[in-house]
């Protein structure tokens, strides 16, 4: 029998199968062989009284760290207009950590009740040239909620975010009663209180959702300086096309990618944060 492991606690792994949704233990062998079965994985499994056994696990197209959890297909980037003002450091990181992993990405501004849209303009304008789809919702009214089902359709779908932007409430709308709990904003950090214990599968109809754990950081330590460059779709035009073979796009003369920041055809913000980001990787190596 196949299926798809919607959640894992304790060494004990729930499948859901066409039929039914079944508790099982993995196979010893998967610990000889380091191989930890995890949310989001297909597998094949023997049911014996009720109870099943993992026998296999099917190769998987991806897997993410944090959240532990694979074969995801689509990642909705929350932030909200306000309240958690917007971190756009943090938000390009989000954004590069899903184009490493191959994710279609939907970037959703949240809490558009708090402020005008001319406050986030610039940041809009700055993700829209990246090509991103951009969603502007209300979770707690209900507003594009939705759009966001549509956009869940046939996919394994990762709501990532810090914590405090609404990712729990939009789950909560989304499934249309309470999976979450939703946490209050800390009127002295100014940020959300952590809310989601363990990562979970949601099954919406026609697709799967898992929430994150919110945070206000995040490590990108894991990309090579000759990576960096494909985390940036806006990028991909102009690639290939410097003088220099392996330009880095930095401090390198007739580079393809600085002509179309001077252009206007490449956002200024986004480039800047490019070789940001370059410099502390290359800093990090060289120490």
């Amino acid at each position: 029998m196949q299926g798809t492991i919607i959640k894992g606690i304790a060494g004990f792994y729930y499948i859901k199968t066409d039929e039914d949704i079944i508790e099982c233990k993995a196979r010893g062998k998967f610990r000889h062989n380091e191989l930890t079965p995890m949310v989001g994985d297909i597998v094949e499994i023997t049911v014996k009284n009720g109870k099943g056994v993992i026998d296999k696990i099917h190769k998987r197209t991806n897997q993410l760290i944090r959240p532990a959890v694979s074969n995801v297909t689509q990642a909705l980037v929350v932030f909200a207009v306000k309240n958690p003002e917007i971190n756009e450091d943090l938000l390009n990181k989000f954004l590069i950590n899903c184009e490493f992993n191959n994710l279609k990405v939907v970037v959703c501004f949240n809490k558009l009740d708090l402020t005008s849209n001319d406050e986030a303009n610039e940041i809009v304008d700055m993700i829209k040239s990246t090509g991103y789809e951009v969603l502007f919702i209300k979770a707690k009214e209900g507003y594009g909620i939705e759009q966001i089902k549509e956009k869940l359709k046939n996919n394994v779908t990762v709501l990532c975010g810090p914590s405090g932007v609404g990712k729990s409430t939009i789950l909560n709308k989304i499934a249309g009663r309470e999976l979450m709990e939703t946490g209050e904003i800390s009127e002295k950090l100014r940020r959300g209180k952590h809310t989601t214990r363990h990562s979970e599968l949601i099954d919406v109809g026609e697709g799967f959702v898992v929430d994150t754990p919110g945070f206000s950081s995040m490590d990108i330590d894991f990309i090579s300086k000759d990576d960096l460059e494909d985390c940036f779709p806006e990028f991909k035009t102009y690639i290939g096309n410097c003088k220099f073979t392996g330009c880095l796009h930095y401090k390198e003369p007739n580079c393809a990618i600085k002509n179309a920041v001077e252009d206007s055809e490449i956002n200024a913000k986004r480039y800047k944060f490019y070789v940001k980001t370059l410099e502390e990787i290359m800093n990090r190596k060289q120490w």
